[in-house]
């Protein structure tokens, strides 16, 4: 919906999302510890992000290499949430998100935008759905890029890992922002989810012509 709603209204869509699981691939890679900080700030040094968009796509690159298929396969949903939990991975990339909504109107997604990275943002929608359905579509998802490995049970049971992980954790919890709309879209097509954003933004666009 992000990604639709950035094409419709001409905007650049930042997925912060991708951000965290590059750095995940870079510690799964490399076997960093996420428990030992200094690991981590030493790794953190060596990790460089880039995003290049087409036809809307946002791609990620880590240190020079396209990822944006591998950071969505299980190993690192399985791990992402440990380490966007760390305190000095969080920094890091808050810093670089900030960095890129300074001078732009910009669409970013992500578990912790609202309430840390851009606290006054002119419009927040805080996204949910039944856990079942979220579960489904992600699953549809990876089958469709291929990943015939992984069952529906996996892919639920790793959602309520991450829920449970990512509402719980010290640093930046997954919480709503009191000024957050909620969209929930268990029963939305895509068409009317995008419908019910645009009628959200598109006062505050008008204001900006």
């Amino acid at each position: 919906m992000a990604k639709a709603l950035a094409k419709k209204l001409g905007l650049i869509y930042v997925d912060s999302g991708a951000m965290y699981r590059a750095v995940t691939l870079y510690f799964l890679r490399n076997n960093i510890d996420v428990n030992d900080d200094a690991a981590v700030e030493e790794a953190l040094q060596h990790i460089e992000l880039n995003f290049h968009s087409r036809d809307f796509e946002s791609h990620i690159s880590l240190n020079g290499e396209e990822v944006s298929e591998e950071i969505r396969l299980m190993p690192v949903s399985e791990s992402v949430s440990e380490v966007s939990a760390n305190k000095r991975v969080r920094v890091e990339m808050v810093r670089q998100q900030q960095r890129m909504g300074k001078s732009k109107n910009i669409v970013m997604d992500g578990r912790d935008i609202g309430t840390a990275v851009f606290v006054d943002a002119q419009v927040k929608l805080f996204m949910t759905a039944d856990p079942k359905i979220r579960a489904e579509r992600r699953f549809n998802e990876l089958r469709a890029k291929g990943n015939t490995d992984v069952s529906l049970e996996d892919v639920f049971e790793n959602i309520a890992h991450r829920d449970f992980a990512d509402t719980t954790r010290k640093e930046s919890p997954l919480v709503r922002a009191e000024d957050a709309i909620i969209l929930d879209n268990t029963e939305l097509s895509p068409q009317e989810q995008l419908d019910f954003a645009i009628s959200k933004v598109q006062p505050f666009l008008e204001e900006l012509a």
